[in-house]
């Protein structure tokens, strides 16, 4: 006795086919975002710290996906090797003096591969070249940095408000000059007398140029003094 309808079959292997599409399909998009499909070369590098940096991440170049990474491993305690697969038709492109840093999806996205433009009379890089790294700073050490410095303006804040409290309250030369209506009075007298006895030398230097004895020697400064300006002007 057959228990499955025509129409129940037919809408059972639709499925299948549309399930095996999708499968192909998904293959097809993930095999050309890793560049399974595409001709590659390779590079490598190496680091002190990849800094989370992990297989599969995306190697950019002029802020183009141009590869991935296909392998991270240790070479001793201080050393990891990156192996990246690069597509080929960027290979005439990168240099041989480009360098590879470590970048971020954003501030906090997933970590990247970045690989600098070298200089324009450098030549092309070689498949299997190894590019020079520069290394990563730390989200740590930037945090860590910050610490530092919000700490120390902290205490040069404190110290700022403990110099101002003394001034305001009259304490050191500064705060007394401040303060202290005395000394301020003083200043401006000190300062009346300097135009008094500035005006009074104008009046003596003037009464010398009309002077018997010292009008020869005024007239003849005022003589040089016409003759250079005419040099000046010839």
């Amino acid at each position: 006795m057959e228990t499955h309808t025509q129409q129940f079959k037919i809408r059972l292997g639709l499925f299948v086919a549309g399930g095996l599409l999708l499968f192909v399909i998904g293959i097809f998009l993930i095999g050309k975002q890793k560049n399974l499909f595409d001709p590659v070369f390779k590079l490598t590098t190496t680091f002190n710290n990849v800094s989370g940096l992990q297989v599969g991440s995306n190697v950019r170049f002029s802020g183009i996906n141009v590869g991935t990474v296909d392998n991270i491993n240790i070479i001793n305690d201080s050393t990891v090797r990156v192996n990246m697969l690069i597509k080929k038709e960027v290979k005439p492109f990168i240099k041989a003096n480009s360098e590879v840093a470590i970048g971020s999806e954003g501030l906090i996205g997933d970590r990247l591969l970045i690989i600098t433009q070298g200089s324009a009379d450098a030549p092309l890089v070689n498949a299997g070249k190894h590019l020079m790294s520069i290394e990563p700073v730390e989200t740590d050490a930037i945090i860590a940095s910050l610490y530092i410095t919000a700490g120390n303006a902290e205490i040069i804040s404190q110290q700022l408000a403990e110099i101002m409290i003394k001034i305001n309250s009259g304490e050191g030369t500064l705060g007394r000059l401040i303060q202290d209506t005395t000394i301020a009075d003083n200043f401006n007298q000190t300062m009346i007398n300097l135009k008094k006895s500035s005006k009074g030398l104008n009046e003596n230097m003037e009464a010398a140029k009309h002077n018997f004895l010292l009008k020869g020697y005024f007239n003849k400064k005022k003589k040089e003094a016409e003759e250079k300006a005419l040099q000046k002007k010839n």
